[in-house]
């Protein structure tokens, strides 16, 4: 089996000395940037964030303890007993708790925990849409490449046409138009080149961009290595795909776990009608200048302790438990909505790229036929023009068609190669 290998050159300016230089794979690429994308950092930030908020809600079905001290002065100047200004202390230690609420706080944690799933698939989704821009930035800069280099054999070629012509011109084989005609066509043909490297470094830039990498850091790719059998592979029938993708894509599952928050938001609403029932404790004691008692036997004299039960029966509340229990319901009604649009999204996605791929594959099956045909063209017109069976508009119309069937047959390769390697991302499968 035939492999071709797709190398993408180094970068053509000289960089600085201090530099770096790596090779990258496509998966040491991926592999970085799940380390390393800002925006995959700050999903893990949010998701730590929400870890946090759950243990907040959990320790709110707990007693809530604290201690507390008061002192002060009161002055009394016109009494005609006792001192004028005494001072005074209180010292206390007081627990709440919440035994029944209908179930709030319980269901608080329920849905901080939803909330955190959905955190995480998040992070998933996040690193899926990186993991496919990455892949298709890797690949424009292998098909970039690989552009520079039919370019420059396509320079090379204009270079020696150029040179053959003049001789065939100061012998009188040609005439200066046809010679003017080929030198034109040589810079055009490295116009080209120029603007394939071009095409080249911003693709690069993009690709460093992705990775966080610094600007100054040179990059080389290993390449790819692909055949006809990579790039025509069959593929499974598009209702496999997009089941697959259904049960793969973490958008879906997330709007699985938004139906499931909604329907414990309404019933944390529903709550609002029901009686809350708290029960408080507390010890403390007090003590007070001028009563001719020492501190320690005021402190044991004014101890005191303390416990009770509140029931808390909704009555009249300005509608508030009412609007909640509705907006509730809207949001549980939006929450539905928006899961069908996430699945019809995923289908059109599966479905765009699907038929994507299938082009890709036709087109290049053509364009494969197409480069053959053209280039024993231009082979054959290259000989007779040399031997002054065919003029200069003839040879580089026919060059101009071979390299017109070689930039098709890369893009095709290439897109074919994208658009299979995002339906395998959509599947799990890369």
């Amino acid at each position: 089996m035939r492999k071709t290998v797709f190398t993408l050159l180094a970068v053509l300016a000289i960089l600085p000395a201090a530099a770096q230089t790596r090779v990258w794979t496509l998966q040491e690429c991926l592999d970085y940037a799940m380390e390393n994308n800002i925006q995959l950092k700050q999903s893990r930030n949010a998701y730590l964030s929400g870890l946090e908020d759950t243990e907040q809600a959990r320790a709110a079905l707990f007693p809530t303890l604290s201690a507390s001290s008061t002192q002060g002065l009161t002055a009394t100047p016109f009494t005609e007993a006792g001192d004028k200004v005494a001072y005074n202390g209180s010292y206390g230690v007081n627990a709440d708790m919440t035994l029944y609420n209908g179930g709030k706080l319980r269901r608080a944690v329920e849905q901080q925990k939803v909330q955190n799933e959905r955190d995480s698939l998040s992070i998933a989704q996040n690193a899926m849409d990186i993991r496919i821009s990455i892949v298709e930035a890797y690949l424009r800069c292998l098909y970039a490449a690989d552009a520079v280099t039919v370019n420059e054999s396509t320079v090379e070629a204009a270079q020696a046409q150029r040179d053959r012509a003049e001789q065939m011109w100061h012998t009188g084989s040609i005439s200066k138009v046809d010679f003017a005609q080929l030198e034109s066509q040589l810079f055009n043909n490295q116009y080209q080149l120029t603007v394939s490297r071009t095409t080249l470094d911003s693709y690069k830039l993009q690709l460093k961009q992705l990775l966080e990498l610094d600007l100054g850091e040179e990059m080389v790719l290993s390449g790819i290595e692909a055949d006809e059998e990579d790039v025509l592979r069959l593929l499974p029938e598009k209702s496999y795909v997009y089941e697959r993708a259904l049960d793969n894509m973490p958008e879906i599952a997330s709007g699985e776990l938004g139906i499931t928050a909604a329907e414990l938001a309404l019933k944390q609403a529903k709550a609002g009608y029901l009686p809350t029932i708290g029960l408080s404790a507390g010890i403390g004691t007090s003590n007070r200048s001028g009563t001719g008692n020492n501190f320690l036997n005021q402190i044991q004299h004014n101890f005191n302790t303390n416990a009770g039960l509140t029931l808390r029966i909704p009555i009249l509340d300005a509608r508030q438990n009412k609007t909640a229990v509705n907006k509730a319901q809207i949001s549980l009604d939006n929450s539905y909505l928006s899961m069908q649009s996430t699945q019809k999204s995923v289908l059109r996605e599966v479905e765009s790229t699907y038929l994507d791929a299938v082009s890709a594959q036709a087109q290049y099956v053509s364009a494969r036929e197409q480069e053959k045909y053209a280039q024993e063209s231009f082979n054959l017109t290259n000989e007779q023009f040399n031997i002054g069976m065919k003029n200069t508009v003839e040879l580089i119309t026919a060059k101009n068609e071979y390299l017109s069937a070689q930039q098709s047959l890369l893009q095709s390769k290439y897109m074919a190669l994208l658009n299979l390697a995002v339906l395998d991302i959509y599947q799990g499968n890369m």
